[in-house]
């Protein structure tokens, strides 16, 4: 009875694609519903925690629990050093926070692990943009 139970789980694909589908809900509705991103981020992240699903419930915490909360979720993501991902986002809350010499660095970080050239010049843009 239990592997039959284990069977009907949502897993981690299911839950992407709701995520997915409450972002495309934004184009229908003009706001994005960010209590559901961080309930089914917080699920995904128990059954999967990779680093793009722990970065992007960092993400929705910024909308939902505040910055400084969201800073402290992305400090305590271990093996993120190298993902361009969490780089340019904590670069975005550095910079909501006006903490601009350390989001000149997060986005310096940010571009040198970006290999495509359209997010790259966002990314420089953006660290342009402050001065």
């Amino acid at each position: 009875m239990r592997r039959a139970a284990d069977a009907h789980r949502v897993g981690r694909f299911q839950l992407e694609a709701a995520i997915e589908s409450v972002h495309c809900d934004r184009a229908r509705t003009g706001r994005v519903d960010y209590s559901a991103l961080a309930t089914l981020l917080a699920v995904l992240v128990a059954r999967a925690p990779t680093l793009g699903a722990l970065v992007a419930q960092a993400a929705v915490a910024a909308e939902t629990e505040g910055l400084e909360v969201a800073l402290a979720l992305l400090d305590a993501i271990q093996h993120a050093e190298r993902f361009q991902p969490a780089w340019a986002l904590r670069a975005h809350l550095l910079t909501r926070l006006r903490r601009d010499d350390d989001a000149r660095r997060a986005y310096d970080k940010a571009i040198s692990l970006t290999t495509e050239p359209p997010l790259r010049a966002y990314l420089v843009e953006r660290a342009r943009a402050l001065g």
